[in-house]
């Protein structure tokens, strides 16, 4: 017999694994276990390390801080959540969501868009934490499967066609909406294309393939990294050079940047007195002051407006003139280069091979040092060294403005995870709880803030791999981690040569397992109108974007709208008797129905919002039937009744006995019955009028209302019983 120490004992261990269930890891842990959890840690590494910074990548971001990313998140998540094989990191829907949310907010790549990145991951890990604190973990469920099938296909082709700028060796500005930013770059490449940086992404792609096809065993992400960074090294692939302008020797040139510089720091301007104007406006709107005074602010402040969208388009319109301008290199008498048009090199000296272009992004051009490049992009340098504890930039205004997109991030993020760790569960049968994974997630999240890490969740691919490798407790995420911190310390120099356009493919690799067109079939063939919804969530979001939250929002209006809808006008319908002995809708299986007793079944809970629909079908069905004489209502599916749906039965019951007609109900639930002993309702119907099934129903029913009408072989009774030869012989 267990002493009582023992049981104290086992639920104290109980207890504390509630809250924290990496304890259950070392229950029975062994050498063995410990084998297969390092070996699926190296391994999800080698794929995480080069997917981590192509992410990044995606999100706006340095690629290193893809890196950040997936140094403490994971380990986090994997301590806090409930799934043993879920690979916390970055991921390409919620990476691409981060751009989206943060885009109108900074410059991508700045400082401040960084700032702004981290802060956003505290938000969603403070958002999610909350929902799983607060045991709300179903709230999620508002997003129907259809919506985020659309949605997530949807986003696919748009992070797809997002890396094609960095797959031709291109660049544009981002237009308002996602498909005129495609336009722009196929614009782009069909006159500058560089053809190398497209032929290392081709190679890239071909090496993940083969290898693929071959194994997907094999890290065939890290072996097509590690192939092009020698490939990038080996051709001298970048080839940057940082000059000074006058080094160029085109004097139009020259005006196109001072005239282009101006046009920015008037911008600049523009955009300072506009939030000047802006907060004096809403200080006269706090006061009472002289009208024309917030007349004339309201004026200057779309005077601003306007000259702010102006010189916008005017520098939008500068920097392609500046990226369309291809110099040659000549060397000069002093041994530096300098830089001419193709036509007006001079003939006396040595020019170099192949064509050079400014590089020239959001900022002004600097005179005194300015980026040419002759070759390829590259990751470039990362810093060495793991990030060190910082608070995120904590401002109020900032977190308010994010707090829609960081929602919609949190919850498609969990929607992820937590499908992955199901998925996984069916496997392995673990038990997962979701709001113990909310956590997860949300610690994860919270705790990536303070190391410089953006928003990141569980992943599809790298989960995968790490079930496949044999992972069985989270430990695996702590070796996969301790890869990425070594990398950190002594890889960084290695990864410089790494092509953008590599980390493009990458991405385009990824996100080709998120098109699932199947998934729009299914649902047209479970309900057309998930079909519908998930088709307008596909076009919405593709229309929106960059905007992606506006598809997935109308998505969810749509699936809330039509549950409304069908609980507002559920489905009903008469019953007969089929063949089989089972009773059927009579329209559907073109069944003959009873003259004298309507079986209706309705199809939902009986509330506020269908009361008069259910009161409307009843009359119906009276008014179609001259010779009825008994009503009865099938309530299987009648799950709850409110006071508004008790009042509108009793009103019923009153109305149709006062008139000739009786009413009986049968499959109602316990709760349902409960509701109407407590209101007096089953008293003023009757115990004998509530049946447990239709057969019984009808039996009852039918000898008291038309057994005794002329030739009554009633379609609803079985015609091998004694009641139907009763019937017949009368």
């Amino acid at each position: 017999m267990m002493k009582k120490g023992a049981r104290l004992d086992n639920r104290s261990t109980s207890q504390a694994s509630r809250f924290l269930p990496f304890l259950n890891w070392f229950q029975d842990y062994s050498s063995h276990k410990l084998k297969a959890d390092l070996v699926s840690g190296v391994t999800v590494a080698l794929v995480l390390i080069p997917q981590s910074m192509a992410y990044a990548q995606l999100a706006g971001l340095p690629p290193y801080y893809g890196l950040y990313a997936s140094l403490l998140p994971p380990v986090i998540g994997s301590l806090f959540g409930s799934s043993n094989q879920l690979a916390t990191g970055p991921v390409a829907v919620v990476s691409l969501m981060t751009s989206a949310a943060l885009a109108p907010l900074a410059t991508a790549g700045s400082s401040a868009f960084v700032a702004y990145a981290i802060l956003l991951s505290l938000v969603v890990g403070a958002f999610q934490l909350a929902l799983g604190l607060l045991r709300l973990g179903l709230l999620v469920n508002f997003i129907s499967h259809p919506v985020v099938n659309g949605f997530t296909n949807a986003a696919a082709l748009v992070i797809a066609t997002s890396q094609l700028p960095k797959l031709f060796g291109v660049n544009v500005d981002t237009a308002e909406h996602h498909y005129q930013t495609v336009f722009h770059v196929l614009e782009a490449a069909s006159h500058h294309i560089h053809w190398p940086t497209l032929g290392i992404a081709l190679l890239a792609f071909a090496i993940m393939i083969v290898l693929k096809w071959i194994s997907p065993k094999i890290p065939y992400v890290l072996v097509a990294v590690v192939v092009t960074i020698i490939v990038s090294r080996a051709i001298d692939f970048e080839n940057n050079r940082t000059i000074q302008l006058r080094q160029i020797r085109v004097e139009s040139f020259h005006l196109l940047a001072e005239t282009y510089n101006s046009t920015l720091k008037n911008l600049n301007q523009t955009m300072k007195d506009r939030v000047t104007v802006s907060a004096a406006l809403k200080e006269i709107g706090n006061q009472v002051r002289n009208p024309y005074e917030e007349i004339e602010a309201q004026a200057e402040l779309a005077k601003l407006t306007v000259s702010a969208e102006t010189l916008k388009l005017k520098s939008s319109a500068l920097r392609d003139e500046l990226r369309d301008q291809w110099f040659v290199a000549v060397e000069q008498d002093d041994g530096k280069l300098g830089f001419y048009l193709p036509a007006e090199a001079p003939s006396n000296l040595p020019v170099q091979e192949g064509r050079w272009r400014v590089t020239v992004g959001e900022g002004p051009l600097d005179e005194r040092a300015m980026t040419i490049a002759g070759g390829g992009a590259v990751v470039g340098k990362i810093p060495e060294g793991v990030p060190t504890f910082s608070v995120p930039m904590l401002d109020l205004s900032v977190m308010f403005d994010l707090l829609p997109m960081a929602i919609i991030i949190s919850v498609l993020g969990f929607m992820e995870a937590i499908s992955i760790a199901k998925r996984m569960a069916a496997v392995t049968g673990q038990r997962i709880d979701p709001n113990q994974e909310l956590i997860g997630q949300g610690l994860a999240n919270i705790a990536g803030s303070f190391f410089r890490s953006y928003p990141v969740s569980g992943s599809f691919s790298r989960s995968a791999i790490n079930l496949q490798a044999g992972a069985v407790t989270g430990i695996s995420m702590v070796f996969s981690c301790c890869v990425v911190f070594l990398t950190l310390l002594f890889l960084t120099p290695v990864l410089y040569f790494l092509p953008l356009s590599v980390l493009a493919s990458i991405i385009m690799m990824a996100v080709f397992g998120l098109i699932n067109i199947r998934g729009f079939v299914h649902a047209w063939k479970a309900q057309r109108h998930d079909g519908i919804i998930s088709a307008i969530t596909f076009i919405a979001t593709l229309s929106f974007a960059p905007h992606l939250e506006k598809g997935i929002i109308l998505g969810v209006v749509l699936s809330v709208g039509s549950l409304l809808f069908r609980i507002m006008r559920p489905n009903w319908w008469l019953l007969s008797r089929n063949v089989d002995g089972t009773y059927r809708g009579a329209e559907r299986w073109n069944l003959q129905v009873c003259k004298y007793l309507a079986v209706v079944a309705f199809n939902n809970s009986v509330l506020f919002a269908n009361v008069s629909h259910l009161e409307e079908a009843i009359q119906g069905v009276v008014k179609s039937m001259p010779e009825l004489k008994h009503v009865l209502i099938v309530g299987y599916a009648i799950s709850e009744l409110d006071a508004s749906g008790e009042v509108t039965l009793s009103v019923l019951v009153s109305r149709l006995r006062s008139t000739g007609y009786d009413i009986s109900f049968c499959g109602l639930n316990d709760h349902v019955l409960a509701v109407m002993h407590r209101t007096g309702l089953y008293e003023k119907i009757g115990g004998d009028h509530f049946f447990s099934n239709v057969s019984e129903a009808v039996q009852v029913i039918h000898s008291a209302s038309c057994a005794n009408e002329p030739g009554a072989t009633c379609p609803l009774i079985d015609p091998n019983s004694e009641l139907y030869d009763e019937v017949a012989s009368t």
